[in-house]
């Protein structure tokens, strides 16, 4: 065989050869294809997400938080597979799921530290953490500050560093609002802690929660109570002195102040 039928049967070789591999991987095009196509049901991005959105905003969670998912495989780099993890933790939210919920956040910051949604992310954070320890009846029986408040210091911390991290953000600036309550539930715990304290005539540690109030938490409506409770636990020590110096300030500062809390068991 001369060297014209050798290059002539290598040309032939190779021709099948990329006949074959274009067969093989129309076919694995062909197979991508439908699979794409039963993930996204013929359905466009901006679809998916409203059709998520819709079936959360009915009370359809699960199967909201289902088409998000469906919508993040399906277009994984689109701008709504991003909206939709922030959907996500806020469904799951909604459905009381609030460690879920604060665990999807967590890893958005992570994965997204500087995008411009992220401040959101912290946002929604510190509000889930303040919930965490809200009941329904604390607008009108209950207090959320008589239960235990790590995560309403949790919430606090949030919304700190997300003030740190994103100043001129606009979520920042309710955060700064928020603060302001937080800062009150925690005072009123003190102060619960510092009554409970003085009904079982632990009335040193009493002293010293009252002090950590006007210390930690100035300017909150549970001074002048800690001011108050603190006198009445010094003339149970004979502490005379200092109980005095502790009801000149309470009618220096609030003179108008009028007992709210019972010592009675």
């Amino acid at each position: 065989m001369n060297n014209h039928q050798n290059n002539a049967l290598l040309d032939k070789n190779i021709t099948k050869l990329i006949l074959t591999l274009s067969l093989l991987l129309g076919g694995c095009f062909g197979k991508e294809e439908t699979k794409r196509e039963a993930i996204t049901k013929g359905w466009s991005p901006k679809i998916f997400f409203e059709q998520a959105k819709s079936e959360t905003s009915t009370g359809s969670i699960e199967k909201g938080i289902e088409l998000y998912e469906q919508l993040q495989a399906a277009y994984p780099g689109s701008k709504y597979a991003l909206q939709a993890k922030l959907e996500v933790a806020y469904a799951l939210y909604k459905d009381e799921e609030y460690d879920q919920a604060i665990d999807n956040l967590n890893n958005y910051i992570r994965r997204y530290p500087d995008h411009f949604s992220t401040p959101y992310a912290y946002y929604l954070r510190g509000i889930i953490s303040e919930d965490k320890s809200r009941s329904i009846l604390d607008e009108y029986i209950t207090d959320s500050a008589q239960r235990d408040v790590k995560s309403v210091r949790d919430a606090f911390n949030y919304y700190l560093t997300l003030i740190e991290k994103f100043p001129k953000s606009e979520y920042s600036e309710e955060a700064k609002s928020r603060l302001i309550e937080i800062r009150n539930v925690l005072a009123r715990h003190e102060l619960f802690v510092a009554i409970f304290y003085t009904k079982r005539g632990a009335n040193i540690a009493a002293i010293n929660r009252a002090k950590f109030i006007i210390e930690k938490y100035p300017n909150t409506p549970s001074v002048p109570a800690a001011l108050h409770l603190m006198a009445h636990n010094y003339d149970v020590i004979d502490a005379n002195i200092l109980s005095k110096d502790a009801r000149r300030v309470l009618k220096k500062s609030y003179p108008l102040y009028e007992p709210h809390y019972s010592l009675d068991n």
